[in-house]
């Protein structure tokens, strides 16, 4: 797992409409990097919602939100479309930034064993380095435990 105070690995993904986005390009701004396990399945879905709900605070505070997952770009422009999300969805099949962020894991569902994405959001600094992570994060309470971290430290 990467830890505070280590440099953010850099990635180039696209998002939903086929553009690039580089974590380096928003050198100068705090990101918030959250990888999930799959677009339109309840918890995703979930926790989509509340960064929505929660987008203005991160607005003001000039935060770019990105989500991260496997799935395609054309299944990012439906989650997108459909609950009305309007920050950052990278789409990520290849797994580059999901292992780099080192989130690729082994999980267990009813006794079987299976490698997926684990919950986990990351607060990437102005200068590329990871200010603090939230691993296996609840979807729904995400959003604004990091919309308080970033008040309490702004």
């Amino acid at each position: 797992m990467l830890e505070a105070g280590m440099k953010a690995p850099d990635f180039t993904l696209k998002d939903k409409d086929g553009n690039e986005i580089t974590l380096s390009a928003f050198a100068g701004k705090k990101v918030v990097l959250y990888f999930y396990p799959r677009d339109n399945t309840p918890g995703c879905t979930k926790q989509a919602c509340a960064f929505a709900g929660a987008y203005e605070g991160f607005r003001q505070k000039d935060v770019i939100v990105i989500g991260v997952s496997k799935d395609s770009q054309a299944s990012h422009r439906k989650f997108a479309e459909k609950y009305n999300l309007p920050f950052l969805l990278a789409s990520d099949p290849e797994l580059a930034a999901i292992q780099a962020y080192d989130v690729w894991k082994e999980k267990k569902l009813y006794g079987k064993a299976s490698m997926g994405v684990v919950r986990t959001t990351y607060i990437i600094d102005e200068n590329g380095i990871i200010e603090k992570v939230y691993p296996k994060v609840k979807p729904d309470t995400n959003a604004a435990e990091i919309l308080e971290y970033l008040n309490q430290t702004a």
